[in-house]
């Protein structure tokens, strides 16, 4: 390695690769372009049926550390009895007790025992442990690097901030070397938990423009007027709670008899069968198409057919909330009007009426009066399309936040490796 050149940044993730992470893998192959050396660390393995492009694209070895303890022993058994004779072994065993005596779950256990395995096989040459979410890979990462001696940072995003207890952020913001997060409106919360000479900023995640190219649409038509020629309504997210999935079935059925739409969703989920019951209960099975996740290639052939996007994201039940969905950024680059719901960060994204439509959240009355509006005036969308799509064009490319994250990286890992 030359001498200035930064060391590697180990990459702890929940699973991967995944579809439902595109902004994830976007990012790690970014960083790589900048010349980021990475190796990833994911705390469980794929289940998605296929992959992104981008995920192809990368470069970086991908470690799997053990799900479940018991089922691989003698890797954990092992790790603990070489770890252990390590420096930073009292540290992390302190730390780890700790959060055990406030959250004494199996989960908690888990996450040690990764911890050890992870800090027993990193590779010669990491010099930082960076977690992708503040929650359980946080606590890996962070274990790990007490154990090894190493900084450790935080991409924080949005159930992993707004499902973990205040105890918890507020001690890895306080271990964190940095932490980023990707809205105004998880800056705001993490700063008002974080001690004050803790390193908090803002990075959005942006788009790859260079992978959501403008299109040329027909000039808009459909009205909702013809039978033949139905508006075409596009949704992409999981089927969980906090997409409000129930609530744009809810706000469909309001919808005036006469006016002729289809909705298309994309996404996996686990309430995916239980929204389909929905949908034929209230009549819409005949206008709703359920496509199941798709790789990204296919989710853009969607957005190019469809003439309005539609997201009625909320905050669900256990406090969790979208972050500023990445799908309404892809929507918009892709020249369609997006009706959302006033949320977490999507105003940070959407201006009312200028960029987009915003309506309260859990409203389906509100949202049928949007959708029906938007469905019978086609010249709206288009304004609030184009309008939208330069927004996103202007203000949400990638290139910001990735040369922000690089320079942090490579600065301190770079550092590190000097130091070492």
């Amino acid at each position: 390695m030359p001498p200035h050149a930064p060391g590697i940044t180990a990459v702890v993730l929940k699973g991967y690769p995944r579809l439902s992470e595109t902004f994830i893998a976007q990012e790690i192959h970014a960083l790589e372009a900048a010349g980021i050396p990475l190796t990833l660390v994911s705390l469980r393995r794929p289940t998605d049926a296929w992959v992104h492009p981008v995920h192809r694209q990368i470069r970086a070895p991908v470690r799997y550390l053990p799900v479940y303890l018991v089922r691989e022993p003698l890797r954990v058994l092992g790790a603990w009895w070489r770890a252990r004779r390590l420096p930073g072994y009292p540290a992390a065993r302190r730390a780890w007790l700790a959060d055990l005596g406030r959250d004494p779950t199996p989960n908690h256990i888990r996450r040690f025992g990764q911890a050890l395995v992870l800090a027993d096989e990193l590779e010669a040459g990491v010099t930082r442990v960076h977690a992708h979410f503040m929650h359980t890979p946080a606590s890996v990462a962070r274990y790990a690097a007490l154990l090894r001696g190493l900084p450790f940072s935080i991409s924080a995003h949005a159930r992993d901030i707004w499902t973990s207890p205040e105890w918890e952020k507020r001690e890895k913001l306080a271990a964190a070397d940095f932490t980023v997060t990707c809205t105004r409106h998880n800056l705001e919360h993490l700063r008002s938990l974080a001690p004050a000479q803790a390193d908090l900023s803002l990075v959005y995640h942006g788009l790859d423009l260079a992978r959501f190219r403008p299109v040329a649409r027909p000039a808009a038509a459909r009205d909702g007027g013809d039978a033949a020629a139905p508006v075409r309504l596009l949704s992409v997210g999981r089927a969980v709670e906090k997409k409000g999935y129930d609530t744009l079935l809810d706000a469909l059925a309001r919808l005036p008899v006469e006016l002729a739409w289809r909705l298309e969703h994309v996404g996996g989920g686990p309430l995916g069968k239980r929204l389909q019951r929905r949908a034929a209960a209230l009549g819409l099975q005949a206008r709703v198409r359920w496509h199941g996740a798709l790789p990204q290639e296919r989710v853009l052939e969607r957005y190019r057919d469809a003439d309005l996007f539609v997201l009625a994201s909320r905050v669900a039940a256990d406090g969790d909330r979208d972050g500023l969905p990445n799908v309404l950024m892809e929507a918009q680059s892709q020249g369609l009007a997006c009706i959302a719901t006033r949320v977490s960060a999507v105003p940070e994204l959407i201006a009312d009426g200028v960029t987009g439509v915003l309506v309260p959240p859990g409203d389906a009355a509100a949202l049928a009066g949007a959708l029906a509006a938007l469905i019978r005036d086609p010249c709206r969308r288009a304004r609030l399309a184009a309008a939208g799509e330069a927004r996103v064009r202007q203000a949400f490319s990638m290139e910001a936040g990735i040369a922000c994250l690089a320079a942090r990286l490579a600065a301190t890992s770079a550092g590190e490796a000097r130091a070492a």
